[in-house]
């Protein structure tokens, strides 16, 4: 008998006791306040440097390469010779240019003669006056042939000088397209040089930042073998098609001279534009996807609620919310991944304001960390 009356007195204990408390779910989290403000925003894109100017440079007659002086990389200056051709035919042409002028000089001087000489025997009536203006269309026509054979002896001197290629500006040679022995024609670029007085940076911007970008006057570029000065730069040139193979917009930048910046360097070109309106910036720590939609997590009375916001373009390392914020809530900016509408949360650390954030991201001219 005592063996059943003890289990049926300890269930009357138990079913008498109190049942525990529950303990509410607090998730820790990190946030931030958000205000609106006129905030800096930064685009980047990566580049080369390139000359402004660069000549292909070719012989003005044909002929057959006997030298080369000059190596890719070399410095020249202007009226240096870089390439000879072979100049035996071009001077033949130069001794028959003038073995002609010579031929028509002596006509001339025969012509003259006999002008001299029938003027006298007019005055002495013993020739007609039709007779010596024959004899000036004669010496008018040799004096004419003097004159063609004289251009045609000048042209063929200018056709041995063009046998040497010379530099038409001081630069670097860039390239070469033609070797000693080869036969080339009038024309073909053998020798690449580009000036180095006037350098510029070029680069592919996406098709959806061209228009944007053409409003830009805060322009700067870094070298990669510098990234802590930045160069003013100025936009010379937006293409107005695509390029085929990679479909960007080739811009070119244009720096001012600096012994720092070489050709072939790789640099980044920032573009920097304030917002026409304030606006509101947030990283993108805080979105969170639901259901399709985008919102991010308010923090009121210590607990969150979902709100979806209407993103805008990127800011730098930050983005842009278009609608559904204003200033003065509070955002959850990390743990926004594990939070339910409505849960209780704890701030871990003190709020950050936004103004902060944008005016230190507008002075550094990048994102807010």
């Amino acid at each position: 008998m005592a063996v059943v009356v003890l289990p049926l007195f300890a269930a009357l204990l138990a079913s008498c006791s109190k049942p525990e408390p529950k303990v509410e779910d607090v998730r820790p989290v990190r946030t931030m306040t958000v205000t609106a403000a006129d905030v800096t925003a930064t685009d980047e894109f990566a580049g080369d440097v390139r000359p402004r100017f660069e000549s292909r440079l070719g012989f003005r007659v044909g002929g057959k390469i006997v030298a080369r002086k000059v190596d890719v990389g070399a410095a020249v200056v202007r009226g240096q010779v870089l390439m000879q051709l072979d100049p035996q035919d071009l001077k033949l042409g130069q001794a028959q240019a003038l073995a002609s002028l010579r031929v028509a000089e002596t006509n001339r001087d025969l012509a003259q003669t006999d002008y001299n000489r029938y003027k006298e025997l007019l005055s002495k009536n013993f020739v007609s006056q039709e007779v010596l203006e024959s004899k000036a269309a004669s010496l008018k026509a040799s004096q004419a042939n003097v004159d063609a054979a004289r251009a045609v002896y000048h042209e063929q001197s200018n056709q041995s000088g063009y046998a040497r290629l010379v530099a038409d500006s001081d630069g670097v040679v860039t390239g070469i397209d033609a070797e000693v022995g080869q036969v080339v024609a009038p024309g073909t670029p053998v020798v690449r040089i580009a000036r180095t007085d006037e350098k510029e940076v070029v680069i592919g911007v996406p098709e959806g930042r061209v228009d944007e970008l053409r409003k830009v006057e805060d322009v700067s570029v870094r070298l990669w073998a510098d990234r802590n000065q930045a160069i003013p730069g100025k936009i010379r040139e937006i293409s107005p098609m695509a390029d085929p193979a990679t479909r960007t917009y080739t811009v070119k930048i244009m720096v001012p001279p600096n012994p720092a910046i070489h050709l072939g360097m790789t640099a980044t070109v920032q573009f920097a534009a304030k917002s026409d309106a304030p606006q509101i910036h947030l990283p993108l720590t805080a979105l969170v996807r639901n259901k399709g939609a985008t919102g991010v997590w308010v923090v009121e009375n210590n607990a969150v609620h979902l709100v979806p916001v209407q993103l805008g373009g990127p800011a730098g390392n930050d983005i842009v919310v278009a609608n559904g914020l204003r200033s003065g809530q509070i955002v959850v900016t990390a743990g926004v991944n594990r939070l339910r509408d409505g849960q209780k949360v704890k701030i871990l650390t003190a709020d950050v304001s936004r103004r902060a954030d944008t005016e230190a991201l507008a002075l550094g001219g990048g994102a807010a960390k």
